[in-house]
């Protein structure tokens, strides 16, 4: 089985994130996913298999999903070389490993803000809570548990940091960034998309604790960018495990946290290989979720 380290590809490079390398088509960008995994902010030395395959059709699942409530970035998901070939006719012999972990997408004038929204009382917001009785600033009731629905879904949007942690923002903050207007128009927004797949998803059995959600501005309007409710960048928990008063098991990269905080690690460059056991058992998750989200199995992608 292969594992997508680097997209290596003979065009203009647009930007590499910690799991995205991204190339410049002119008008568009072609968006490759790889299976390189980060922890604490550092990417690792090695990848998660099918990661990439996952994170990439899970985001376009939930597009298609979506845009009867906000328009997105995507002119196609990359399901086969085909998809792809009038896109990229300067190159000759496409990698196979594009089919199925890639998309061409509009070029958008990114929003500097992470939009987060949050249905449940879990990881950083609990923590807040239980100093403070607030999250991201806001009061809140008392008496709540760790991993309780919340009255309603909150956005608490943050920074969108090039490197490090995103740092919570308030709304007079978010507003000063941004303008009162788009700020209001992407609090909408989010609140409107996560409610949606919080109650489609629950018809799956699964519970959308929270979720982050990037919007940039294409031909005047505010699109959804990036991914989307994908297991990076989403708290997904199986409605049979739930119970108020402790943290969940999630569908998401947990086994690789769970290690690196008992390897001893000073979650400083560089990060340690992973055991091949730990690597495993992330992949199955990543692919379990994939099935329970889509109701579907994955195609394995080789590259």
């Amino acid at each position: 089985m292969t594992i997508l380290l680097d997209a290596i590809l003979p065009l203009p490079v647009f930007g590499k994130g910690k799991v995205r390398d991204t190339y410049d088509l002119g008008d568009a960008l072609l968006i490759v996913v790889t299976d390189r995994i980060s922890a604490f902010d550092v990417v690792l030395p090695c990848g998660i298999p099918d990661k990439g395959a996952v994170l990439n059709q899970i985001a376009a699942f939930w597009f298609e999903k979506t845009t009867h409530l906000v328009p997105n970035h995507v002119i196609k998901t990359v399901n086969s070389l085909d998809d792809i070939k009038q896109y990229v006719s300067s190159i000759d012999m496409l990698p196979l490993y594009l089919s199925g972990r890639s998309m061409i997408v509009k070029k958008a004038n990114v929003i500097p803000v992470e939009c987060v929204v949050r249905g449940y009382l879990s990881g950083s917001a609990w923590e807040e809570y239980k100093k403070q009785g607030t999250i991201s600033g806001l009061k809140q009731p008392t008496g709540l548990r760790e991993s309780e629905e919340l009255p309603q879904p909150l956005f608490t949007p943050t920074t969108k940091a090039q490197t490090g942690h995103d740092m919570p923002l308030t709304w007079q903050e978010m507003e000063k960034l941004i303008g009162t207007r788009l700020a209001n128009e992407v609090r909408e927004k989010s609140l409107s998309v996560y409610s949606y797949a919080r109650e489609y998803a629950r018809q799956r059995d699964l519970i959308i604790a929270d979720t982050k959600f990037e919007f940039g501005i294409i031909d005047g309007d505010v699109c959804l960018v990036d991914e989307v409710l994908t297991p990076d960048s989403s708290r997904f928990w199986a409605v049979k495990n739930y119970a108020v008063g402790r943290s969940q098991p999630s569908f998401d990269k947990q086994p690789v946290r769970d290690w690196l905080e008992k390897s001893g690690w000073n979650k400083q460059p560089p990060a340690p290989m992973l055991p091949e056991d730990v690597i495993q058992a992330t992949s199955i998750r990543y692919r379990k979720a994939y099935r329970l989200i889509t109701g579907r199995e994955l195609q394995y992608v080789s590259g």
